[in-house]
């Protein structure tokens, strides 16, 4: 082969984690490390960064072969209302509950969560099997805002208010909340507060209160770009969304509509039983008003245009 057919070859073809991602089979995100770490083998030698697929190669993962042929893309999307006391990871050494545990099982991809939550925050999550849309929503350039509301213990002044708008240095960079609104309800040294940030960086909304020597004694996520949380999703169980709904949330990142599979009455009776039934009892997030009454998609709303519901 020439150096100039060589040349043209390395431009032609999808990149091997994007290929991956599209069928579900992890995050980009995911697949990079996968693909660092030595995980993933084409045509039997280890694959690279940026490698490029033709259609015709062998791929496999830990060894194991990836049928491509079996793989049609797919993009379901899951709403999931996570308790406290569960964990964004797949398994836990030490035994504790997941959020995976929760889940309907696939027989071909797997469940991406888009984003995290801590332990011990509550609220939205959404898992989707399109690696794809999971890496674009979760990707900066994005700009998917995330909004939470937070009880705080202690005196809350103007002056801290406007530290956490202009940005605090935190030991991984500066970090700022874009907004910040009282809640109406509270009163004392436990107010609720509704606040956003426009990334996703590990305990930020916590480590921003406490940098002003307040106490977050309760975090729960609401909204995550135009997704809501909703009033009839009750704590520890999750809905999947539809077809209108999913073509929303792909036009959001620029992606292509994708048709959903179309499930059999069999599946559709199994999964009601799941959503009835649930793993186990969890105690449910509660205050003086009830839960939020929200719409499910939106055009991006915000608290900054006052159209926020309160939890």
């Amino acid at each position: 082969m020439t150096q100039k057919k060589q040349i043209e070859n390395q431009h032609v073809g999808e990149r091997v984690q994007k290929v991956l991602a599209r069928l579900g089979i992890g995050s980009r995100r995911d697949i990079e490390n996968w693909i660092t770490t030595g995980r993933v083998k084409v045509n039997g030698q280890l694959a690279t960064l940026g490698q490029r697929l033709q259609g015709h190669e062998t791929v496999a993962l830990d060894d194991r072969m990836v049928v491509m042929k079996e793989l049609a893309p797919q993009r379901r999307v899951i709403i999931y209302n996570k308790p406290e006391g569960e964990i964004c990871t797949r398994s836990d050494p030490e035994g504790r509950p997941t959020v995976f545990d929760r889940l309907p099982r696939l027989k071909v991809g797997r469940w991406i969560n888009i984003g995290r939550l801590d332990i011990n925050t509550s609220g939205l999550l959404l898992f989707t099997t399109d690696g794809e849309l999971a890496n674009r929503f979760m990707h900066p350039s994005y700009q998917m805002d995330r909004e939470y509301a937070v009880r705080i213990r202690g005196e809350v002044t103007d002056e801290m208010i406007d530290n956490l708008k202009k940005g605090v240095m935190l030991e991984d960079g500066l970090a700022r909340f874009s907004d910040i609104q009282i809640a109406p309800e509270g009163e004392g040294l436990n107010r609720w507060y509704h606040c956003v940030v426009m990334e996703g960086r590990n305990r930020e909304v916590r480590r921003l209160w406490e940098s002003q020597g307040l106490v977050v004694s309760r975090l729960k996520r609401v909204r995550f770009g135009p997704v809501f949380l909703t009033a009839n999703l009750r704590v520890g169980r999750w809905r999947e969304m539809d077809q209108k709904e999913v073509d929303i949330l792909g036009a959001e990142v620029a992606l292509e509509p994708i048709v959903l599979p179309e499930l059999s009455t069999k599946i559709k009776e199994r999964i009601n039983r799941m959503q009835r039934k649930m793993v186990k009892p969890v105690r449910p997030f509660k205050n003086k008003k009830g839960s939020a009454k929200v719409s499910v998609l939106a055009d991006r709303p915000s608290i900054t245009r006052k159209r926020y519901k309160k939890d």
